[in-house]
């Protein structure tokens, strides 16, 4: 039996294209199979698939924040080409900005690109949620989310995804336990619950 909290996830794909059916998204399905095995927790995703819009942006995030998301994820428009708003749009929404979640991906993402320093994702808090705009890319987003690693499988770097589970501690949403093979979550020993048998 799972006595894991449960927690609900927002998880949006932002792609003209897919979201007109002209491709597939793979987006979603990514983001959906690294959090299945990253987590312990029974998961319930919202899911979108939603065109380069900033004002729908928006209004996608602060609907899944008011559904009681503790965690929503983006993927897709953190480029400097005209269509890409995701940034503007999370930052529009934003109470609390969380600059180094940002920092910590473009540091990921250099040691396979130098283009990395194009991408613009923002991390922001509003209300109970904490909003984390990804790469579009599947392979970067498994990257920037659990970081390097070397042969043994030892982190060299840490995938931002480790300070996510303490960040929403903090904010008053549920307790997210990881599974350390796939992503070690760290929390100072004060904040962490037993473990039970």
């Amino acid at each position: 039996m799972n006595t894991c909290d449960p927690v609900t996830i927002g998880i949006v794909s932002i792609s003209d294209r897919a979201s007109s059916g002209a491709y597939e998204d793979k987006g979603l399905p990514a983001l959906q199979e690294w959090l299945g095995r990253a987590l312990k927790n029974p998961i319930r995703f919202e899911p979108r698939l939603i065109p380069d819009e900033q004002v729908e942006i928006s209004r996608t995030l602060i609907e899944l924040v008011d559904a009681g998301c503790a965690l929503v994820l983006t993927t897709g428009g953190t480029g400097p080409a005209p269509r890409d708003v995701t940034p503007e749009a999370t930052l529009a929404v934003a109470e609390k900005l969380m600059p180094g979640f940002g920092e910590q991906m473009r540091q990921i993402s250099l040691a396979f690109v130098p283009t990395a320093i194009l991408s613009r994702q923002v991390a922001v808090i509003r209300g109970q949620s904490l909003i984390i705009n990804l790469p579009g890319q599947p392979k970067a987003i498994a990257e920037t989310l659990e970081g390097l690693k070397d042969a043994d499988g030892r982190p060299q770097v840490h995938g931002i995804f480790a300070a996510v589970p303490y960040c929403i501690d903090l904010i008053g949403g549920p307790y997210l336990e990881t599974d350390e093979t796939v992503c070690k979550a760290f929390r100072p020993k004060n904040a962490q619950r037993p473990i039970r048998a």
